[in-house]
């Protein structure tokens, strides 16, 4: 068996080259190479194209709605500030209106009051000027009265009227 296995080595060494397989071989991977470039490696470049720009169109249009976005984000804050400033003029208009209206009705409220005063002191005067005016004539009944008992029959009537209108003119001085 020594020989047998020489034979079988030398006859299958690594450095011995068969023409016919090292052909056949590469007439079949040139026309596995042709086979996959017309059938395999064309629709895979283009669907390996075709998910690149899906891809890359995906990535667009996320770049333009984070764009958009921002500038919705930039629009709705300048409209919060805008509101707020509206706000604060609303409510100084408002305070400032309150205020007014405070001050008009103050000033209201103190002229019926001082009117309502003079008022108060127009009647108080009237009325005073009324008891005045009645008691000059109580006074005058009751002076003509006593006077007429005292003096009855020495003095005429036009005298005593005369002397108690005298009397009733010096009363308003003492009085007041």
């Amino acid at each position: 068996m020594p020989a047998l296995a020489r034979t079988a080595l030398a006859a299958g060494g690594l450095t011995d080259v068969n023409f016919g397989l090292t052909l056949w071989t590469i007439v079949l991977f040139v026309i596995f190479a042709v086979v996959m470039t017309k059938l395999g490696w064309r629709p895979l470049l283009q669907a390996v194209e075709e998910r690149e720009k899906r891809v890359r169109d995906s990535v667009e249009g996320a770049q333009r709605a984070s764009t958009e976005a921002q500038g919705l984000l930039a629009q709705h804050r300048e409209l919060l500030r805008e509101a707020s400033r509206e706000r604060e003029e609303i409510i100084k208009r408002a305070l400032a209106e309150a205020e007014k209206l405070k001050a008009e009705l103050s000033a209201r409220a103190r002229a019926e009051s001082e009117q309502l005063l003079k008022r108060a002191r127009d009647q108080i005067e009237r009325d005073k000027a009324q008891a005045i005016q009645e008691l000059r004539a109580q006074v005058a009944e009751i002076a003509i009265a006593a006077a007429g008992k005292i003096v009855e029959s020495s003095l005429t009537p036009q005298v005593q009227r005369k002397l108690v209108d005298d009397v009733i003119t010096a009363l308003p001085q003492k009085v007041k």
